[in-house]
């Protein structure tokens, strides 16, 4: 079968983009990987949009068809792929089969959602929760932050675990999303310290204590507070994808998708066989190191889906990087550090580069894109060969997973 390459990429801002409607977010980043591939006298094949919320959020359907005519692709074809916080990973699956199959040569995938426009805040917590079970979940006005506290309380009971670690993790991404130009947040957890003292909010002796000040980082599902917690952001992310033979005449700096993996847990989470470990991440890792004949030993960078920060944890363990329990203790240890033993989230996470559901998935092939490439600048990991993504569905429930592998 084809190789399938990556060959171009675009990336918006990521944040509150009160000047830009959703189709204006979904062309910035669309017109940029055209640009960055070369491809824009080519004839695509394809378009794929990956969102989740445009219909209830934007009042906006036929989002990809709108795209395909805005920026001059006709008569490419137009699909919108909706699968949840894991869309843009859907998305990106769609295209790469689709130049496996042979049906198409040269695909965009475009991940986009507007979501801060939105004044009443709980219509967005609410439309978010759909993705639960409707019987035995959101009819009883549980949420997604409400299941990542419980998941965490589990977690820290099970494990013998501490918030320490949640801190490690917030503290490394906001790190990292300062060297990241497209993040929502370019700031580390100490400038947020020392703009509230400023303010006189108080004064403490470290970020782990302002972390657990009940007023400036306050309780949003118990254990989890604000900055356990991503943002919502508006965005768009944009890859180009083709077939081996074009690829190595439009690049000598290819990066093909070598492995692409996807599986589904139960709908209600008290369902599932087990909490000690997210079942769906390591059976999606584990198809995708199957396909590229690669193992977690293979991989150099991850860009993990850490809406909360337990989620980093769990699925470095579910990916294989660390024991099951261990995940906190190697974060609280650097182990995850750009300059550690297996980085991950290099670009700030969702943490702190935001997350715009449906650009989510392709936001962070965009990223392994550049850290292959070495063009990421001041949070460039150490000559990266493999990078793996985990875009996560539902809660845990449909799970994208997607790995990269330099070709030059």
């Amino acid at each position: 079968m084809r190789d399938v390459a990556i060959i171009g990429v675009g990336h918006t801002k990521f944040g509150v983009l009160k000047e830009k409607n959703i189709l204006d977010l979904a062309c910035e980043s669309s017109l940029q990987a055209i640009e960055n591939s070369g491809c824009s006298n080519k004839k695509f094949d394809a378009v794929y949009v990956g969102n989740m919320c445009a219909e209830s959020l934007n009042h906006f359907t036929g989002l990809a068809s709108a795209l395909v005519d805005r920026i001059n692709l006709i008569p490419a074809a137009a699909d919108q792929i909706k699968n949840g916080p894991a869309s843009g990973g859907s998305a990106i699956k769609a295209g790469f089969q689709a130049i496996k199959a042979g049906t198409c040569d040269l695909v965009l995938v475009t991940g986009v959602e507007k979501m801060t426009h939105v004044k009443e805040r709980g219509r967005v917590t609410s439309t978010v929760a759909t993705i639960t079970h409707h019987a035995g979940e959101r009819l009883h006005g549980v949420s997604l932050p409400a299941m990542a506290g419980m998941l965490t309380r589990y977690y820290l009971h099970e494990y013998n675990a501490t918030m320490k670690y949640l801190d490690d993790i917030a503290i490394k991404n906001h790190r990292n999303g300062v060297h990241n130009p497209n993040a929502h947040f370019q700031r580390e957890i100490s400038e947020f310290m020392k703009r509230a003292e400023q303010k006189g909010k108080g004064s403490w002796s470290d970020e782990y204590e302002f972390l657990h000040d009940d007023k400036v980082n306050p309780i949003i599902a118990d254990p989890l507070r604000l900055f356990h917690v991503c943002p919502v952001s508006d965005g768009a992310a944009s890859v180009i994808l083709c077939e081996g033979a074009l690829a190595k005449k439009m690049t000598d700096k290819p990066i093909y998708i070598r492995g692409v993996g996807q599986a589904t847990d139960t709908h209600l989470v008290t369902e599932r066989k087990t909490l000690r470990e997210l079942e769906a991440v390591r059976w999606a890792c584990n198809q995708a190191y199957k396909m590229a004949g690669k193992s977690s030993k293979d991989i150099d960078v991850g860009e993990l889906h850490d809406a909360f920060e337990i989620l980093e944890i769990m699925q470095s363990e579910a990916a294989g990087f660390f024991p099951l329990g261990e995940g906190g203790k190697a974060a609280e240890a650097g182990k995850t550090t750009i300059d550690g033993e297996i980085p991950i989230n290099p670009s700030g996470g969702l943490k702190a580069r935001g997350h715009p559901l449906g650009a989510t998935g392709v936001a962070q092939v965009v990223e392994l894109y550049w850290q292959l490439r070495e063009e990421a600048g001041k949070r460039q990991v150490s000559n990266p060969k493999v990078g793996i993504t985990v875009n996560f569905g539902g809660f845990g429930n449909n799970i994208v997973s997607i790995i990269v592998e330099r070709g030059f």
